[in-house]
C-alpha cells in the first residue's frame, strides 16, 4: 500500500475549504494536512465539527497574493514539498472593483500554481465556477462555449486558461454548479433568509423571472469527495503534464421552482415569480430594483435578529445585483463519473438536506431558533 499524500489546502477555513478539511480528517486520509488563509479559524463561525477537524492539522495564516509567503506557506518543516495541493482560495463576494479580483482570483491562483511548478506536486487542483459557461437552455459539458456572466467568473475563467498553458502544472479544474451544504453563506442561502424574512412578514415571496430558471446544485460533501477522488484518480493514473476539466453537479437539474419547493415546506409560506414582462420591466432599472429588494428583506431581518437577542450574524438576505439576472447555472456534471467512477452521494436537493444548514447556524447561533 502506497504511503498516504501530504496535502497543502489553500482557502481553508472558508465554506468549502473547511468541509473539505473536516473530510480529510475524519476519513484518516492524509499524512499530514496544512491549512492556510488569511482568515483565523477562531473568527470564522466553525461549528464543532469543524473545529475538531481543525484541532487536527496546521493552520497558517497567509496572503496567497503575495510570493514571499506563498514560498513560505509550500514549504514543509522539514524542507520538503506538499503531494497535493487544492486551491479554493479566492475572493466570493460580488460587484467587487476589478483590482479585487485581479489580485485575490488571478494573481492569487497564479502565484500559487507557480510554486506547484517549482516544487513538482504531484496534482494541482483548482477550484473553478460552472458561472464561466454561456447561459443557454441545454447543460454546459466542460468543452461548451464560455460567456461568464459575473465579474468573479472572468477571472476564474482568464486563470482556468493560464493555468492550462502553465508548462509542468499538473492540474484538474473543477467547476461546481450552486454549492450548498452545511456553513454555505451564499448560494441558496440568501433564499432561505428571504423565506424567513416572508414567513416573519406573513407575505407571499415572488422571485424574479420563472419557475424553470436553472440553478444548479452540488453538495459541499460530493465536492469534498470530488476532489479527493480526481486527484487519487489522475495520480494513479499517470495523468502527470495533462490539464482535466470536470463539472461537478448532481441530477436534481434544480430550477427556481425546485427550491421554492422546499422553502415553502419549511417557512410554510406561499411562493410565486414575478414573470418574465415584469422582470424585464425591472432589468430595465435594475440598480434600483435591487436597492428596493434589499431594503424590503435587510430591515425585518435585522428585526428578527434583534427580537431573538441575536448581536451579531454573518448571514444577510443581501442579493447581489448580478444574481438577479436570467443567467442559468445548467452544467452536465456527469464526465467525473464516467471517466473516473465517482458517484454523487447527494444526487437530489432535499428539504432535509436545507433544513440542516439552518440547524447548523441556529447551533452557532446566528439564526433564530423558533
Amino acid at each position: 500500500m502506497s504511503p498516504q499524500p501530504t496535502v497543502l489546502v489553500l482557502g481553508g477555513v472558508g465554506f468549502v475549504g473547511r468541509n473539505f478539511v473536516a473530510y480529510l480528517v475524519e476519513n484518516n486520509l492524509a499524512a499530514e494536512i496544512r491549512v492556510i488563509d488569511k482568515v483565523l479559524p477562531q473568527t470564522a463561525y466553525l461549528n464543532k465539527r469543524f473545529q475538531a477537524a481543525f484541532e487536527k492539522v496546521e493552520f497558517m495564516q497567509g496572503n496567497l497574493s503575495n510570493t514571499a509567503s506563498v514560498e513560505k506557506c509550500f514549504t514543509r518543516a522539514d524542507g520538503s514539498s506538499f503531494d497535493y495541493v487544492v486551491n479554493f482560495a479566492a475572493e466570493t463576494k460580488f460587484s467587487q472593483p476589478e483590482e479585487i479580483y485581479e489580485d485575490r482570483i488571478y494573481r492569487l491562483s497564479i502565484n500559487c500554481a507557480k510554486e506547484a511548478v517549482k516544487r513538482n506536486a504531484k496534482v494541482f487542483v483548482q477550484i473553478s465556477t460552472g458561472d464561466i459557461y454561456e447561459s443557454t437552455g441545454t447543460a454546459s459539458k466542460e468543452d461548451s462555449k464560455t460567456k461568464p456572466w459575473n465579474q468573479m467568473a472572468q477571472y476564474k475563467l482568464k486563470v482556468d486558461n493560464e493555468l492550462q498553458n502553465m508548462e509542468g502544472l499538473n492540474l484538474i479544474i473543477l467547476r461546481p454548479a450552486v454549492i450548498y451544504g452545511t456553513g454555505a453563506t451564499g448560494g441558496l442561502t440568501p433564499r432561505l433568509i428571504c423565506g424567513r424574512v416572508y414567513q416573519h412578514l406573513k407575505k407571499k415571496m415572488e422571485f424574479l423571472w420563472t419557475k424553470d430558471l436553472r440553478i444548479n446544485t452540488v453538495h459541499v460533501d460530493d465536492v469534498s469527495r470530488a476532489v479527493w477522488h480526481s486527484a487519487n484518480w489522475y495520480v494513479s493514473n499517470d495523468k502527470q503534464g495533462t490539464p482535466v476539466i470536470f463539472n461537478l453537479a448532481d441530477d436534481n437539474d434544480t430550477d427556481q421552482e425546485a427550491i421554492n419547493t422546499h422553502i415553502r415546506a419549511i417557512f410554510g409560506i406561499e411562493t410565486g415569480f414575478q414573470g418574465t414582462i415584469v422582470s424585464q420591466m425591472v432589468k430595465l432599472d435594475m440598480s434600483g430594483a435591487t436597492e428596493e429588494i434589499n431594503e424590503m428583506h435587510l430591515a425585518p431581518w435585522s428585526d428578527i435578529l434583534k427580537a431573538y437577542n441575536i448581536k451579531t450574524s454573518p448571514l444577510t438576505p443581501y442579493l447581489d445585483q448580478e444574481l438577479l439576472y436570467n443567467n442559468a447555472v445548467s452544467l452536465d456534471g456527469t464526465k467525473i463519473c464516467t471517466a473516473t467512477g465517482f458517484t454523487y452521494e447527494h444526487p437530489k436537493l432535499t428539504t432535509e438536506s436545507l433544513r440542516e444548514i439552518i440547524t447548523d447556524f441556529q447551533d452557532l447561533g446566528i439564526w433564530p431558533r423558533d
